[in-house]
């Protein structure tokens, strides 16, 4: 099978066992950034995968999610940031670049500076990394490893920390999902994933340190305090967390940002320990 892994310090933790202890025979692990993943995903070039919240609704009639496992946070979450030249205030009708790596966090940012900046930019699409001089822009988003290494403009805005902020609610990032024609003919080999997945979050929570050691040696360029980061994130997807999911597409469909969904379907087969 071929699984998909966001090539970022924040999807680590799942991965961990797998990587560092663990192979899972028969599995190809596909590391790339989560648009690359999102798109290999609606081309059917991944069995499981990762994938950006904000892509579930295009391959709704296609895929299930896990039950047990996002990529979320409460308030600040540190690698999705609007660097900018200026106040956020004064970015209407200026140039804002949107990563290409990004889909959850390109949507996030428009709901917010529109419905509650009442912010309406001009938008670029930019590399995962640009420069806000090269590219003449007057801000950027930026997510995952680009957004905890790289020099800052001025002002910067945590995405999680607005969301939170202007909503109350806290942000789905990544959600995981398995193709309906593999988990119907691959049920034990995508259990083996869910699982590997489980004990290595159990370990994050046991060998804490390890795992923290293991993630900066992978990541050696990332000057951050890793184990702050990966207190902030959160891995379960609690029953608050799917309705903050659910709260995040009905404004993205509201807007025409993205298309509605008739809900959100979740595989019953991996029951939760």
């Amino acid at each position: 099978m071929k699984l998909g892994y966001i090539d970022y310090l924040n999807c680590y933790p799942f991965y961990y066992r797998m990587f560092e202890l663990e192979r899972l025979a028969g599995v190809e692990v596909v590391p790339a950034y989560p648009s690359d993943l999102n798109r290999m995903m609606a081309e059917e070039k991944l069995d499981m995968s990762p994938i950006s919240a904000a892509m579930y609704p295009e391959l709704a009639d296609r895929v299930s999610l896990l039950p047990d496992f996002c990529l979320s946070s409460v308030g600040y979450v540190h690698s999705v940031i609007l660097s900018s030249n200026m106040p956020i205030e004064d970015l209407d009708k200026k140039r804002v670049g949107l990563t290409s790596a990004s889909k959850t966090s390109v949507i996030l940012l428009k709901i917010l500076l529109f419905r509650y900046f009442g912010i309406d930019p001009q938008y670029v699409l930019t590399p995962p990394n640009p420069s806000l001089q090269d590219a003449n822009l007057d801000a950027a988003l930026l997510i995952g490893n680009e957004a905890m290494g790289g020099k800052m403009a001025p002002y910067t805005y945590d995405l999680g920390d607005l969301w939170m902020r202007k909503t109350g609610r806290p942000v789905v990032f990544a959600v995981f999902a398995v193709a309906g024609k593999f988990l119907d003919s691959n049920y034990d080999a995508a259990a083996a994933v869910v699982d590997s997945y489980k004990k290595s979050l159990a370990f994050l929570a046991k060998r804490r340190e390890t795992v923290i050691e293991r993630a900066a040696a992978r990541y050696p360029h990332i000057h951050y305090d890793i184990d702050a980061y990966y207190r902030a994130l959160k891995y379960t997807f609690t029953p608050s967390l799917r309705e903050a999911f659910s709260f995040y597409l009905k404004s993205a469909a509201e807007m025409g940002l993205l298309q509605k969904t008739g809900g959100e379907v979740f595989t019953d087969r991996f029951s939760a320990d």
